[in-house]
């Protein structure tokens, strides 16, 4: 016990860093510690552009700009599509994950595989398909019905992984109480869903709060709309400026809210449990309807989008693959999405190491306020970016260097997310012994650390990269003149109602977000220790 104690870093041994106190860091730990508080403020730019601009503005103008109709306007549409989606996510997605994990589907694991295939397709993408099926289709409904369809796979997979790890002693338990099966799922299981629904009902509700595409293609305003339409119409900045501010605070609101929601209670068993799975419920005379029902969702999630995307490159021809306009957008996304996607992951080292090596207060704090700020929408990043580099760095404005910090910015929490997993894997005293064989910290790091983490910085790398395909706002305010990506030039042929022209583009994103589909599907069906 003494000494399994001393060596985890509560013993002897070097002094304790000032900020990350909880853990010995070793030579490298000041350095590391010091690129984590500068990730961090580079992070925090948003934040405290958002209050620079309030503070230079002053109260009266900001009173003026917030409290004004249009911003209820649109603080009513925001609230009603959040209102209306999420419930019906959680609904759907619990529903569709008890089917998969729990009833005697058949061929449960094909469903389960086409469930989750609408994240390949942009929001955008889906939006467009609908548009260009229903021409009248827009407002509210419309809103809320693509919504429903795009993003239910973000809470089928941590609901669908959950359910597949319960522990069915509990369930058991209930049941042999005389309770039945309908009882002992609301009461039983539901409360140990409750994390996968807060995290996967927060990834939604953020999701509704930054997308840009999906409502101006069904004619429905959101505070993301009317941000890009002040600043492509008339460059305004503390319109536009305090329209992001209020965004902001919705995000924090849902982010607190969540905090709220999710408790502090745990499910967690002691021992190994139960190694097996309760018997699949039999659907018996409903087995027919539920395989109708399933066929009916993938048919709108899946099936819109594929026959529509068919239809218009059908009636587009080989003239809409013209290679002179696709080849420079696809090497645009690819360099983006490798840059940005790199640049992530080493932006994430410090504070993945960190999170392993030192957790603490201040270390929790530094990683949360990366969270936070990768919480924003990417036009409030895109926005503050605009007018920091305006107003300080003009030589930086709309240049490739701006568009890679958002994405930085944007998708950093996934790159530490997928690094933290991977060093926690890589044990310190292999750091140690290269140290003791003469080796420098900072070369131990990089040749023993950072080597066992390459499968989780790959994934992490690839996670940002397939973000950034899809990536639509942040791009279009900051690229460099004549820059397209896939998603921009998919969004000036659709905005144009060129839905032909716009077909292979859409073709491509999918065909690039596939893997992410994959692997996110993969992740999500890993046992725990497997």
């Amino acid at each position: 016990m003494t000494a399994s104690f001393e060596e985890s870093g509560q013993g002897a041994g070097p002094p304790r860093s000032a900020f990350f106190p909880t853990r010995r860091l070793g030579s490298v730990g000041p350095g590391m510690s010091g690129a984590a508080l500068l990730v961090t403020f580079g992070a925090c730019l948003p934040i405290g552009f958002i209050l620079w601009v309030a503070i230079q503005t002053g109260w009266p103008t900001v009173s003026a700009l917030v409290f004004r109709p249009r911003v209820g306007e649109l603080l009513v549409n925001t609230l009603l599509l959040v209102a209306f989606t999420l419930p019906l996510c959680i609904f759907f997605a619990v529903a569709l994950a008890w089917l998969t994990e729990r009833s005697d589907l058949p061929a449960a694991r094909l469903w389960s595989w086409l469930i989750v295939a609408p994240l390949a397709i942009p929001a955008f993408v889906h939006s467009y398909a609908w548009v260009s099926f229903i021409p009248s289709l827009n407002g509210l409904f419309a809103a809320v019905l693509v919504s429903t369809l795009a993003y239910v796979p973000f809470l089928y997979l941590p609901i669908a992984a959950t359910l597949r790890r319960l522990d069915p002693a509990l369930e058991e338990a209930a049941a042999s109480l005389g309770h039945a099966p309908a009882r002992v799922f609301l009461k039983v299981v539901v409360p140990q869903l409750r994390l996968a629904i807060c995290g996967g009902g927060l990834l939604v509700a953020l999701h509704l709060l930054a997308e840009f595409g999906l409502y101006v293609m069904v004619r429905f305003d959101t505070f993301t709309t009317a941000i890009v339409a002040q600043f492509q119409s008339a460059y305004n900045g503390p319109a536009a400026n305090m329209l992001a501010g209020v965004l902001a605070l919705c995000c924090f609101s849902f982010l607190g809210l969540e905090i709220l929601v999710r408790g502090q209670e745990r499910y967690a068993r002691v021992g190994s449990g139960a190694a097996r799975a309760l018997p699949a419920a039999p659907l018996r005379r409903w087995t027919a309807p539920t395989l109708a029902a399933l066929a009916g969702w993938v048919a709108l999630a899946v099936g819109v989008p594929v026959v529509t995307l068919s239809g218009w490159l059908v009636h587009g021809g080989a003239s809409v693959w013209s290679a002179t306009e696709m080849t420079p957008a696809l090497f645009e996304t690819l360099l983006f999405a490798s840059l940005g996607g790199a640049l992530a992951t080493l932006a994430a080292i410090p504070i993945a190491w960190l999170s392993i090596r030192a957790p603490g207060r201040i270390q929790r704090l530094v990683e949360g306020l990366n969270y936070v700020v990768g919480s924003l929408p990417g036009v409030v990043v895109a926005l503050a970016l605009v007018t920091i580099t305006v107003r300080i760095a003009m030589p930086l404005y709309q240049t490739v260097a701006t568009v890679l910090l958002a994405y930085v910015l944007l998708f950093l929490p996934r790159a530490i997310v997928s690094l933290r997993a991977s060093l926690a894997q890589a044990p310190v005293e292999l750091e140690q012994a290269a140290a003791s064989l003469g080796r420098s910290p900072t070369n131990a790091l990089w040749t023993v650390t950072v080597r066992l983490a390459a499968p989780g910085a790959a994934a992490g790398m690839a996670l940002v990269a397939l973000g950034i395909v899809n990536e639509l706002t942040a791009t279009q305010m900051l690229a460099p003149n004549g820059a397209q990506t896939l998603a921009t030039a998919f969004w000036a042929h659709a905005s144009e109602l060129d839905y032909a022209a716009a077909a292979p583009y859409a073709v491509l994103m999918i065909i690039l977000s596939l893997p992410l589909t994959v692997l996110l599907y993969a992740q999500a069906r890993r046992s725990p220790g497997h």
